[in-house]
């Protein structure tokens, strides 16, 4: 199950991008505006609070010139709008303005678009290519989040069930509290390593620059990384004191002991509360608050099905009925509270009923509802058989009989002690006080030692291998309802990937003056080149950035032979315009980590120009390969 849901993960890191969750409000200047004068700055207003990047604006003048900027900055201190100062002494013509800004629920989102000043340039400017996600970054940054839902409730459901449900035998839960500990520990240094990447779209390389790096621990969602590495180091000081300490005894958990782990788990999940959804929009307090009952809900009912399954399956004894209907009661109990505020969230996500078919938004949630449906159907088919163990496990009271002497019939006189009537004392007897002397506890008669046989009235015995037989459907079920609860895990962790249909009906609001994200922009030229092997080809991928007259920025990836991406000592790039005899032009590319790229590269004439790819796949060995591609102005 473990494997499955990894290659599950991967799938869906590997995934097409999801939508920003920042969605623009609007912006100063407008979209397409014609301004008499130069504006001072560019102010954009977001749905919900941004962070702000190093890059986060690129403007182009007519001429597709990068024009230098400042540092951005939010406009009059509000967090929703981003802000970046134009120089002095722009020219006549139409510029662009490309941007890039991460949501306040830790996504990128991205966006370009253009406006005038005195008239609009004769030619149509270029609109920059939005600045998407890497993508080995991506698939890399998305599977540790997975597991970090994954293992969160691994850990928080175990160390929940060992303290409510209390089993006798804990011993084989210690693997799933070691394994989501650990799990959720690389997944998250994982996620703040990539976290700069992430946020800027390059390749994972570059988590090593100091900069990005010391960015990245001050914003937000670093912040709650940071404080989540915390957590977890006490959380494994708390479980090495405890490991050293006494066993409690086995129906009683310490207060001190649940007060420590309550807040432990609350901490966790606060963290990631603090860093998507709830953290934007409309009540936030609340939305916060519902969002860390509603993850921790979900883990001791999910993590806990995952120690309950363990415990049925590889204890050496069978636990304690008590054990599977606390668990019972628990589950119950987080039901309730998914169901409350899984509504609540639902209806602040959504905003409408029609958003439910026609965003991917409600799309989404529509499968993880349909799922869920799934798992309380199945939840409750482990309910039933948890009370079936039960009933078969109860004890069955016996009415017993008390003999007679021959011939004795009605009420007599008290008989003498050893006769078998009623008051007798003798062993043997059988009468109300045949008692073991050690325990006071009836005596068990051999057969046919004059035991009577059950009449009319009396309980049936179950037969002896009925709880056994309850025992193994309760395992299988508590099977499936794992099996489907990782689904179920998965589509939520795909669900915070995903704009909110009320943040994306609030920036469709603007549609008509605001930017929209994703014009067309950037062209993309692929070279094919020998790698040296018979029949082997590999082929590099190269993006100009716009891709006309003027300075360009390009990125280069090199793919090997199988497809994969591969890692060359040297990538060199040039541009030779021969109708007007200029180049070679170097690029001067230079290794990013994963790909190569430049800022600067200057085409000063349109037409069609040849570009040459040389890539050294030895330190001895390179070759060549030319491809045209057309520069408009």
């Amino acid at each position: 199950m473990l494997l499955g849901a990894v290659l599950v993960l991967l799938l869906l890191g590997g995934a097409a991008p999801a939508s920003a969750h920042a969605g623009l409000r609007g912006a100063d200047p407008e979209d397409g505006s014609v301004l008499e004068s130069a504006p001072r700055y560019v102010t954009l207003t977001f749905t919900e609070s941004v962070g702000l990047l190093e890059d986060s604006f690129r403007v182009y003048s007519p001429e597709n010139r990068r024009v230098s900027l400042g540092e951005p900055q939010h406009a009059d201190g509000a967090s929703d709008t981003a802000r970046i100062d134009l120089p002095d002494g722009l020219a006549e013509g139409t510029y662009t303005v490309a941007w890039r800004v991460i949501s306040a629920d830790s996504h990128p989102a991205s966006g370009a678009f253009s406006f005038s000043i005195g008239k609009p340039s004769p030619t149509a400017p270029a609109v920059p290519a939005e600045q998407v996600e890497h993508p080995v970054t991506k698939s890399l940054y998305d599977t540790g989040r997975h597991l970090a839902y994954i293992a969160a409730a691994l850990l928080v459901g175990t160390a929940a069930f060992v303290a409510l449900c209390r089993p006798p035998d804990p011993a084989p839960l210690r693997t799933p509290l070691l394994t989501g500990w650990w799990t959720l520990l690389t997944a998250t240094v994982a996620l703040l390593v990539l976290r700069a990447p992430y946020e800027t779209g390059t390749a994972p390389a570059t988590a090593f620059d100091a900069s990005a790096f010391t960015r990245t621990l001050t914003g937000r969602p670093g912040i709650a990384l940071l404080t989540r590495l915390g957590l977890l180091l006490l959380t494994a000081a708390a479980l090495l004191w405890l490991s050293r300490r006494p066993a409690p005894e086995p129906d009683r958990t310490p207060r001190a002991h649940l007060a420590a782990g309550a807040a432990l788990s609350v901490g966790l999940a606060l963290t990631w509360a603090a860093a998507e959804h709830a953290s934007a929009g409309i009540q936030v307090p609340l939305a916060m608050t519902s969002s860390v009952l509603h993850l921790l809900a979900m883990a001791c009912w999910l993590g806990g099905l995952t120690a309950l399954l363990l415990t049925l399956r590889r204890t050496r004894t069978p636990p304690p009925v008590a054990t599977v209907t606390r668990f019972s009661r628990l589950a119950f109990a987080s039901v309730t509270v998914l169901v409350v505020t899984g509504v609540y969230q639902s209806w602040r996500g959504l905003g409408s009923w029609a958003a439910l078919t026609e965003t991917s938004y409600g799309r989404t949630l529509t499968v993880k509802l349909v799922v869920t449906a799934l798992l309380l159907a199945v939840a409750g088919l482990s309910r039933h058989w948890t009370a079936r163990l039960a009933a078969a496990k109860a004890p069955v009271a016996v009415e017993e009989r008390v003999p007679q002497l021959v011939g004795a019939a009605g009420a007599g006189p008290e008989t003498k002690p050893g006769t078998g009537g009623p008051g007798t004392e003798e062993p043997g007897a059988g009468g109300p006080g045949n008692e073991e002397p050690e325990t006071g506890k009836p005596r068990t008669e051999e057969p046919g030692s004059g035991e009577p046989e059950a009449g009319p009235g009396d309980r049936p015995r179950p037969p002896a291998d009925e709880p056994d037989r309850h025992r193994r459907a309760l395992r299988l079920s508590v099977l499936v309802e794992v099996a489907v609860g990782i689904v179920v895990l998965l589509v939520t962790s795909v669900l915070t990937g995903t704009l909110p249909a009320r943040a994306e009906a609030a920036a469709a609001k603007t549609a008509g003056t605001a930017p929209v994200a994703g014009l067309p922009g950037a062209s993309t030229v692929t070279i094919p080149y020998d790698v040296g092997t018979p029949g082997g080809k590999g082929r590099v991928q190269i993006t100009l950035d716009p891709g006309r007259v003027g300075e360009n920025g390009v990125q280069a990836v090199v793919f090997g032979a199988d497809g994969g991406l591969t890692i060359v000592p040297e990538l060199r790039l040039s541009f030779t315009l021969a109708a007007k005899d200029i180049g070679p032009i170097d690029a001067r590319l230079t290794d990013r980590g994963g790909y190569w790229a430049t800022s600067d590269l200057n085409l000063p004439l349109e037409g069609t120009w040849t570009m040459k790819a040389t890539v050294r796949v030895t330190e001895l060995d390179q070759v060549s390969a030319s491809r045209k591609v057309r520069i408009a102005r």
